[in-house]
């Protein structure tokens, strides 16, 4: 059986040693020996295991690193030890490797403490690009950081992706991540959406071949799930792209997915990839379908998505974890959100519940509400029986992970493998190769090495990074030899501290800006990147500047190499962009490549020319 004592326990942590203690007993429950095969141990946790135990596995609730009694800090051990909960979603950013190894060690120490010793699964959104929306990923902090998603499809490289989600798999592991709620694998066919950043773009085809890659890297060299793997979670069943007008489905005004094109079947393409490659989880979208054969409920409570089409149709027999706050209305940071119940708000909290159970959702993500679960067993709603074919899936993944053998990690290693060198540079080198060369005008570039009395005038970068190349940088485009602008696509910006993170609404700038800068580009030579995280209608910046760029999440001394020739922009536009917003919105939400007559089209990119 374990030996556990809180000091025995932080004392290993301290040593960075794993601190998975297991002596041999004879009335050692089978559970907790590893000789048995897993679906043996797996029947006999859950014989021991109370209904209320059981219902705590069904929730994955999101905490925060900081003091685990600390109540506001959102880790209360009520979440672990009252409610019996397992499966946790970390939910700020890592900005000290070591710091962060420690406490997720010190979670799962406290966890074994529980009467079953269950370990904890943590969970990640994304966290090694440039995304700093709370609601859809982080930014890498001490990780290494790679171009976003659109940025690894600008490649067409698999081996590039695989190769990604391996160093993503080592330093999630080497802090004691040991799921990834990603990949999104959404067909970008609706260009005002403002999820498009974290998908692999437009094409279902390129979408399908990447996605198994990347699932590969993440569970291990054999592509397996095991010891060594963090698992992945493909989302948002059966796509999320389709969205009515490009409104997200996380608010009210977004709830729904349309499908006027008749294309349902091809935003299915990526997530039978995904199961072929091995995908063990899967996330329903929030919206709700709209003018199908579906029930036009969110995909979350949706039995006919779920079960029907999913598990019945597609052979899916893995974990299906809710999209996060489908039950409990609450605040994400200071702003109010309803549960995202699109289609059954009228129910009750334990309605929904059930609802989504019957749906056939293994998991409710973000939510904290097992004792729900446990009433609607009581009352007979729901059998027993229901909550373990869940309860059983959960924990025999628990099980391959081997978080029962070792459920920590070693704190000394932790700063040595998160942010190496090696990984940093693939990923500074990711960045710049991902850069989309659109137009180069008189081969402008690669600059040809200015001398110290050339001036630039920049904009969306910090003058220091050109003053540490030794250039001068000036305050007006009239006293440049060139500008270099760095933009973000253009969007109309929403009220709320979560709502205004979702980049929404007008692909195209302003007149007024269109103005101010049409002033820029007639006064200088100008080399624009427009960060793409979005298809940006821009056919006035390509008319008028001297050369263009797309990218994809990148910092500026990325392109600043790119710009003078120290590296060379390789990627390809994983959409295209339109011509206006007329042509936009003219288009069908679910049917890729319809835009009218758009400025460059899917796979668009130039290469410099040889010197």
């Amino acid at each position: 059986m374990y030996v556990r004592s809180a000091a025995v326990a932080l004392a290993l942590i301290a040593r960075g040693l794993s601190a998975s203690v297991s002596i041999s007993s004879d009335d050692a429950p089978i559970y907790k020996d590893a000789s048995y095969p897993i679906d043996t141990r797996v029947d006999d946790l859950l014989s021991r295991m109370t209904l209320e135990e059981k219902a705590g596995q069904l929730f994955q609730a999101m905490f925060y690193e900081a003091p685990l009694d600390q109540v506001v800090s959102g880790n209360s051990t009520g979440a672990m030890l009252a409610k019996h909960l397992t499966h946790f979603n970390l939910a700020t950013g890592i900005t000290n490797a070591t710091a962060t190894a420690i406490f997720l060690n010190l979670v799962q120490d406290r966890a074994l403490s529980t009467r079953l010793g269950i370990p904890v699964t943590i969970s990640s959104d994304p966290r090694h690009s440039f995304t700093d929306n709370i609601g859809t990923g982080f930014q890498a902090g001490v990780f290494s950081q790679w171009p976003e998603t659109t940025g690894l499809a600008a490649l067409r490289d698999a081996a590039l992706v695989q190769a990604f989600a391996s160093v993503a798999r080592a330093e999630y592991l080497a802090v004691g991540l040991r799921a990834a709620l990603h990949p999104q694998v959404d067909l970008a066919t609706e260009p005002r959406w403002s999820r498009i950043s974290g998908t692999w773009g437009e094409s279902s085809a390129l979408t399908s071949e990447l996605v198994a890659a990347y699932i590969t890297g993440f569970q291990g060299p054999n592509g397996t799930l095991g010891a060594g793997s963090v698992k992945t979670v493909t989302k948002h069943f059966p796509g999320g792209g389709a969205m009515e007008n490009g409104e997200d489905s996380h608010f009210f005004y977004g709830k729904n997915a349309t499908y006027p094109g008749g294309n349902f079947d091809e935003h299915l393409e990526p997530f039978i990839a995904a199961i072929d490659a091995g995908a063990t989880n899967m996330m329903p979208y929030y919206s709700r379908p709209i003018g199908t054969e579906f029930d036009p409920v969110g995909f979350g409570f949706n039995k006919q998505i779920v079960t029907d089409l999913l598990k019945n149709q597609l052979g899916f027999q893995g974990i299906v974890v809710s999209d996060w706050g489908l039950v409990t209305d609450g605040y994400i940071g200071n702003q109010y959100m309803p549960a995202r119940a699109w289609g059954v708000e009228h129910l009750s909290e334990l309605e929904r519940v059930a609802m989504v159970l019957e749906a056939g959702v293994d998991q409710f993500g973000g939510e904290d509400r097992p004792e729900l679960v446990v009433q609607l067993v009581r009352e007979g709603v729901v059998s027993e029986s229901r909550i373990d074919e869940s309860v059983r899936r959960l924990l025999k993944e628990k099980f391959v992970l081997g978080l029962f053998e070792n459920p920590f990690v070693d704190v000394s290693a932790a700063n040595a493998v998160v942010g190496n060198e090696e990984f940093v540079k693939l990923g500074r080198d990711a960045q710049r190769r991902s850069y989309t060369l659109l137009t180069n005008k008189r081969d402008i570039l690669p600059l040809k090495k200015p001398g110290r009395k050339t001036k630039f005038y920049i904009e969306g970068f910090d003058p220091a990074f050109l003053t540490a190349r030794n250039y001068t940088v000036v305050d007006t485009p009239e006293q440049a030899d060139y500008a270099l602008l760095r933009f973000a696509a253009p969007y109309e910006p929403r009220n709320g501290t979560f709502e205004s993170a979702f980049h929404a609404g007008s692909l195209a700038f302003n007149q007024t800006e269109q103005a101010r800068q049409a002033r820029i580009y007639r006064a200088v030579p100008s080399i624009v990147d427009v960060r793409l995280d979005r298809p940006a209608v821009i056919p006035e910046i390509v008319d008028r500047a001297a050369a263009v760029f797309g990218s994809y999440g990148s910092d500026s001394n990325a392109f600043l190499d790119v710009v003078f020739g120290l590296a060379a922009p390789e990627g390809k536009l994983p959409f295209d962009l339109p011509r206006s917003m007329k042509a936009v919105e003219r288009q069908f939400e679910d049917v890729p490549f319809d835009t009218k007559n758009p400025v460059f089209r899917f796979g668009d990119g130039l290469r410099y020319k040889r010197s």
